[in-house]
């Protein structure tokens, strides 16, 4: 596969985080902590893009890591031309604090492959 470019003004924003936890007995006794991210994808660049993927890199402060890639976003592969967005929302479940991070990729509409990164973001346990 040839390599992807990081597209300028192609960007995702954390829109929420929220926090749920699983003493109601509704979460894995292992994973009692639920993390309800709501994110935008935003194409202010010049070219239209459809996503085709994610790559998501969790780092839990236990040491542990869960890298999760796959095809489509939520199911779908959506379609942006300049100055539209995306938006959806998922959830990680888990047993300790951990950093989120990663990157969506596609193409654009000459068929370059192209990626956008996943800024960031921390899941802490309330106290």
């Amino acid at each position: 596969m040839p390599p992807s470019l990081e597209l300028p003004g192609l960007r995702v924003e954390l829109d929420k985080l929220v926090y749920r936890n699983g003493a109601d007995g509704q979460l894995p006794p292992d994973k009692p902590h639920a993390f309800i991210y709501f994110l935008t994808i935003h194409n202010d660049s010049d070219r239209t893009v459809t996503l085709l993927g994610r790559k998501w890199i969790i780092e839990h402060t236990d040491g542990t890591r869960l890298v999760v890639e796959g095809d489509k976003i939520v199911g779908e592969t959506p379609t942006l031309a300049p100055a539209e967005h995306f938006s959806y929302n998922s959830y990680h479940v888990g047993h300790c604090d951990a950093r989120a991070h990663g990157s969506f990729h596609g193409v654009d509409a000459a068929g370059a492959h192209i990626f956008v990164r996943i800024p960031a973001f921390d899941m802490v346990i309330p106290k």
